[in-house]
């Protein structure tokens, strides 16, 4: 998903929008992770942009989402752009260091 989000519409309150936007990135996520997984894969990774415009846009993690979304809003922008791009992943064990 490569999309801008646009924050203004002449019959919602900004607030209606923003839960739309919010849904509309809960239910891209869920859909993704339904997706059956690659030979090799444990789950679905994704790399995540965010920015004011499509330029100023860098890397986000997942969990930020909805708090950059809910800034766009205190910030009372227009618009924003989000990309999520979904990717196979694999986990990979911890390290364990030892303090003895």
């Amino acid at each position: 998903m490569k999309k801008t989000f646009a924050l203004t519409h002449p019959k919602k309150a900004v607030p209606r929008v923003v839960e739309a936007v919010k849904y509309e990135v809960k239910k891209y996520l869920k859909r993704e992770r339904n997706k059956s997984l690659p030979a090799g894969a444990d789950y679905w990774d994704f790399d995540c942009k965010y920015g004011h415009t499509e330029q100023e846009a860098k890397v986000i993690h997942v969990k930020e989402i909805n708090k950059c979304i809910d800034e766009a809003e205190s910030l009372a922008l227009t618009s924003f752009y989000l990309e999520i791009l979904a990717k196979p992943g694999v986990r990979t064990k911890r390290q364990v260091e030892d303090d003895e």
